[in-house]
């Protein structure tokens, strides 16, 4: 039977991520395995022997190398009712919602992934709800925007410490795994009082027990690479952008170089580039719903093969997303020449079909 982890029982994985410590990243999953073989399968949060886990960066946890991103766009299609009019209107309190993303949590759960991040209300909401009594199997990830520092009346530490309080309240949380800030897309926007103080609160929640680990997230690579190097006591995660389009810069410049430096977790957001590498509408009766569907193994498989990178997060709406997605962790992790042209052609039409509001995306080719 499943259990309830308290704030004061996390204390006890303490031991699992100093065993963690010793493993490293690797590129290939083989290869990965392997080296994972240093760190008991038991100690790893939900093992699942088909299913590739790396470290953490600093946090030293075992991650499944997908995770569950909180979006759930074109949801609509899948249980019906009308397209509203900002996907985060979603009536979270429908039957047919909650059975969805219960059963859709339940799938990752039985594939190995162990790890969802939560980035506004109602995704905080509905995840505390899914994984109720399972927090024994999932990691859960935490950032209340609308509390936090991307609203300027909540960039002061107080208040930051007040929106986590009220907003863990509210979904009946005792801790969370991960509390990663959010700061503006264009974080370099930010005054330094306005980063101390976004630090000053993380340091709170952590020693207070509130938070395991913290971060932030922001678009803004340059400022990210500064933060980094300035707090990286306090930069143990963070999150960014990263699609099948990204390519690394190797030299010190990089933002992946000093992520690898100062040992950062990574998770990486939009790696389907807000769907639109896919020609589908993520229906199941879709006439892509193959085409997108291998579209999106390629894309993991591409995004994997950066060994700084965590586990990208793409949002699963159905119970055959989140098995597909499982698959291409199993796949061979090198792309052939033929997958290679497929997947550029997809993420080129991508490129061409990224809505106005999404064009930011474009900033994150080169990491």
């Amino acid at each position: 039977m499943s259990k309830r982890i308290t704030r004061r029982e996390f204390l006890r994985d303490g031991a699992v991520a100093a065993a963690a410590l010793a493993t490293g990243l690797t590129v290939t999953r083989e290869a990965n395995a392997a080296k994972s073989a240093v760190v008991d399968s038991n100690k790893i949060l939900n093992y699942n022997p088909d299913m590739e886990y790396r470290r953490c960066g600093k946090t030293g946890l075992m991650i499944s190398a997908v995770a569950l991103g909180g979006h759930w766009k074109r949801l609509v299609k899948v249980i019906g009712g009308e397209e509203p009019p900002g996907w985060m209107t979603t009536e979270i309190d429908q039957r047919d919602f909650q059975k969805n993303r219960y059963d859709v949590v339940t799938r990752c759960i039985e594939r190995g992934i162990n790890y969802v991040d939560a980035c506004c209300r109602e995704e905080i909401l509905a995840y505390a709800r899914a994984v109720k009594g399972r927090r024994d199997k999932m990691y859960f990830g935490y950032s209340w925007h609308i509390w936090e520092s991307r609203f300027e009346e909540w960039r002061p530490r107080k208040k930051l410490q007040e929106g986590l309080d009220s907003g863990m309240k509210e979904a009946g949380l005792d801790y969370v795994d991960l509390w990663r800030i959010s700061l503006l897309v264009d974080s370099s926007q930010h005054s330094e009082a306005e980063v101390e103080d976004a630090v000053a609160a993380l340091d709170w929640a952590k020693k207070t027990g509130r938070a395991r680990f913290v971060g932030v997230s922001s678009h803004d690579r340059p400022h990210l690479k500064k933060l980094v190097e300035k707090y990286p006591d306090q930069m143990e995660v963070i999150l960014t952008p990263y699609t099948a389009k990204s390519k690394l810069v190797t030299d010190e410049s990089g933002l992946w170089a000093t992520i690898k430096k100062h040992d950062v977790g990574w998770f990486g957001i939009k790696p389907f580039a807000s769907n639109s590498v896919f020609k589908g509408d993520s229906s199941p009766k879709s006439p892509y719903f193959e085409e997108d569907n291998r579209i999106a193994r390629l894309a993991i498989r591409h995004i994997l093969c950066n060994p700084a990178i965590t586990a990208p997060m793409p949002g699963l709406i159905t119970v055959q997303q989140a098995d597909n997605v499982a698959l291409a962790v199993k796949e061979r992790r090198e792309l052939d020449l033929e997958e290679k042209a497929d997947l550029d052609e997809a993420m080129d039409r991508a490129w061409a079909n990224l809505p106005s509001h999404y064009q930011w995306l474009k900033d994150w080719e080169y990491v």
